[in-house]
């Protein structure tokens, strides 16, 4: 198999994994992606894919090793940064959640889950007038996602801004 043959047949096989992940066949992707990782350890988005799938299985330090493999091999992995600011969010630590969350929305910037994300970390770290306007600049990118719409209208009912929290829970 030439070059071109070989790094097409991996596209495919990404794309496969991708789709699987799509619809929820988290198991069936990660074998997709881990049999890629055995033929190259060092593919980034191998590596993306599988920290992503068991962050969607709830199989947090899996996820927590890939991303970190992944940030090892690339340090502009957005998607690593970005799951380990998810999974330090999760533990409570928000300052090492903004440490990778500032870090991939520098990478890929005006990514609505990212965006979603660092507000919330920004809001619970002390940060809430900052953690508000990046929760809505993640609204105004995906204006329907329910995950924004509660976390932004839980920020505003601790500001004590009842009005607009109801209008947020009123849209989910």
């Amino acid at each position: 198999m030439d070059n071109q043959s070989a790094a097409s047949n991996i596209l495919e096989r990404l794309e496969a994994a991708e789709q699987l992940k799509l619809v929820g066949e988290y198991d069936q992707a990660l074998i997709i992606l881990e049999q890629l990782l055995v033929e190259d350890p060092e593919n980034i988005s191998a590596l993306e894919e599988v920290a992503d799938n068991e962050l969607s299985l709830e199989h947090f330090s899996r996820a927590e090793a890939a991303a970190e493999q992944a940030i090892a091999f690339d340090p502009q992995s957005y998607t690593g940064h970005y799951i380990l600011g998810f999974l330090r969010s999760q533990e409570e630590e928000w300052e090492k959640a903004l440490v990778h969350l500032q870090e991939a929305n520098k990478l890929k910037p005006n990514n609505a889950e990212i965006l979603r994300c660092l507000g919330w970390a920004l809001f619970n770290s002390g940060k809430r007038a900052q953690g508000i306007v990046t929760l809505e600049r993640s609204l105004n990118l995906d204006s329907a996602n329910p995950l924004t719409l509660c976390d932004l209208g839980v920020a505003y009912l601790h500001t004590h801004n009842v009005i607009k929290a109801k209008a947020l829970f009123q849209r989910t």
